[in-house]
């Protein structure tokens, strides 16, 4: 049995909101690559050792930017599947969904930068909340789709 996908035109706002993850990751490379040269962290080192990092703030700062910004990869596949999944029934909630998730992440990493402790009540609860979202959304798009 065939699907046929029709594309609303309100499917342009979910690119949108898929095109802003790549700026927000864009972004944070740029802060990373920023605090690794303040760190005078060299290639391919990954992360300050644990020495340097008690040592210099510009280290430890280097390693909550670095920490951010693999977080936030680990979580796009999630995000894009369930953004595209949530699309094909709902686009205007997937692409508010989308969107919430890269301001929250926004907030995330600002706020890890300023004080890992406070990194998810510094708004990046926003982000966890909008992957749920998305998730149930992506859910009920599935049920849809074989019921």
């Amino acid at each position: 049995m065939a699907i046929t996908l029709v594309v609303s035109d309100e499917y342009k706002w979910v690119a949108l909101a898929l095109f802003s993850t790549q700026i927000m990751l864009a972004a944070q490379s740029i802060v990373v690559g920023r605090k690794r040269k303040l760190a005078k962290i060299k290639y391919p080192q990954l992360y300050a050792e644990k020495a340097e990092a008690e040592a210099s703030r510009d280290a430890y700062v280097f390693n909550c930017a670095q920490r951010a910004h693999q977080n936030t990869l680990e979580f796009m596949m999630p995000v894009v599947t369930a953004t595209i999944l949530t699309s094909v029934h709902y686009p205007i909630a997937a692409a508010v969904g989308c969107g919430m998730f890269v301001v929250g992440r926004g907030f995330y990493t600002r706020g890890y930068l300023a004080d890992p402790d406070s990194r998810v009540k510094s708004g990046g609860w926003i982000s966890y909340l909008a992957l749920n979202g998305l998730l149930i959304g992506s859910a009920v798009s599935l049920y849809k789709l074989f019921v």
